[in-house]
């Protein structure tokens, strides 16, 4: 098993290991599935991978992605839309072209015939080599929320009252009505998994994590199941606690 906790100075630090674990695996495999998640903690190591793109055009000639979940019932173009962010500060910059993206549309005629669309896709295609998550202020990953129990394939979310508050949807016209998100099962079948961590808003929910007790009302301590993760945070994050794997 290789799991591992990579403290980082700060949030630039963290994110430039990210973006370096990022091209390191697409030298490895330059096709490449990558599963991008939305939200503010990625969105420098994004923009530290276009920079070696930059540098190294061939670096993404054939990379994928796959969009990790999605705020359901705002329009793609939403400013708070995780479609508008990725492709904003990703997919763009990147030059990566629809036959080589996918993820769920934001405001399907049939969310759950939406579901199956993007898992059938991932089914084709996968699994995912590189899965980068975010932890939720209530320990979700992705829109995977506490519940008593958890779903493994790609669903439609009810979003929790701490979901709806995310500081992403600050820019949003109106407040999505649900999530579309990957399941369980589609994230932790992924060959290696960075969750990035970032904030003194975190550290509590990152205290909870490295308890290692499993249970459905904190998804994200099912990365202790995983066998190739890293744990990437700050030291905002992870100020008082300890690390000690």
């Amino acid at each position: 098993m290789a799991i591992s906790i990579c403290p980082a100075d700060s949030h630039e630090a963290m994110s430039r290991e990210a973006a370096q674990r990022i091209v390191t695996a697409l030298a490895a495999k330059p096709d490449l599935l990558l599963c991008a998640a939305g939200g503010t903690t990625p969105l420098r190591t994004y923009q530290l991978l276009a920079e070696h793109h930059g540098c190294q055009p061939h670096l993404v000639r054939a990379l994928r992605v796959v969009k990790l979940d999605e705020w359901g019932g705002l329009k793609m173009s939403d400013a708070g839309s995780c479609e508008g962010q990725l492709r904003k500060h990703l997919l763009e910059p990147l030059g990566l072209s629809n036959p080589r993206y996918f993820g769920f549309t934001s405001n399907p005629a049939d969310p759950k015939a939406e579901c199956e669309r993007v898992r059938s896709r991932l089914m084709a295609e996968g699994p995912i080599d590189l899965c980068v998550l975010g932890l939720g202020m209530n320990g979700h990953i992705a829109m995977n929320e506490p519940a008593v129990s958890l779903q493994p394939f790609s669903h439609v979310a009810e979003l929790t009252e701490s979901s709806l508050r995310h500081p992403m949807l600050a820019e949003s016209s109106h407040g999505p009505s649900y999530g579309l998100t990957l399941g369980m099962a589609e994230i932790l079948a992924s060959r290696e998994i960075l969750l990035l961590v970032s904030g003194a808003a975190k550290r509590e929910r990152l205290r909870q994590l490295l308890k290692r007790e499993i249970t459905t009302q904190f998804p994200a301590s099912f990365l202790w199941l995983h066998p190739n993760w890293t744990l990437l945070c700050d030291r905002d994050a992870t100020a008082g606690l300890d690390l000690k794997a």
